[in-house]
């Protein structure tokens, strides 16, 4: 693959990562509610995630999509529910008292943070569309194993880069005094549009 191809993909899923959606609300509400450690281990879990469905779009999962699309409309459906209770879920817990973060202790483990980050990142199907699309455009079919195992890790450390930014921007102490000053508004509002998004995802 030519370097122009490289950084073709990579701006255009940099793109994609930085518009808001399901995983950015999930992060800033973890970073600001439980820290930074959680918040990087869920970056890591949507990096993983990410680097799944460009593996799958490499395989021709997005091909299957087209050809079956009661598949991804199954998919889609699943995942929206899977963020819809997610968002509940932060909605029901609002009211209980912010969970104390210290440097030896993270609220949610990073193995954990890492799962969850996983799972939302899989619950949406559409960037298996994405990823087949871009590759149609910008990766050669002659491209090597090396050229699609260095496409796929740039998809991996640019979706977890982004989302460390986050998780560091929305960690700091301003930001978690601010939250802690309005945390039950603010959860249910996280929750109510994590939900709202979740349902975008599965009726879309």
């Amino acid at each position: 693959m030519s370097l122009l191809a490289f950084l073709g993909v990579a701006l255009a899923h940099l793109l994609a990562a930085i518009s808001p959606g399901p995983s950015f609300v999930l992060s800033l509400r973890t970073a600001i509610g439980e820290g930074f450690r959680p918040a990087a281990g869920l970056a890591l879990g949507f990096g993983i995630g990410a680097m799944l469905w460009a593996t799958a779009a490499l395989a021709g999962l997005a091909l299957v999509f087209e050809i079956l699309p009661p598949v991804f409309v199954a998919l889609k459906v699943l995942g929206g529910l899977f963020l819809v209770w997610l968002g509940i879920t932060m909605w029901r817990h609002a009211p209980a008292p912010m969970p104390k973060v210290d440097a030896g202790q993270a609220p949610r483990g990073t193995l954990a943070a890492i799962r969850l980050g996983v799972a939302a990142m899989l619950a949406n199907p559409k960037p298996a569309i994405f990823f087949g699309a871009v590759f149609v455009g910008l990766v050669p079919a002659t491209a090597g194993a090396l050229d699609k195992a260095l496409v796929l890790f740039n998809i991996l450390w640019v979706e977890t880069a982004w989302y460390l930014l986050v998780a560091w921007a929305f960690s700091q102490p301003r930001a978690r005094a601010a939250y802690g000053r309005a945390k039950t508004a603010l959860d249910r509002g996280f929750g109510g549009l994590l939900a709202a998004l979740g349902a975008k995802v599965a009726l879309s």
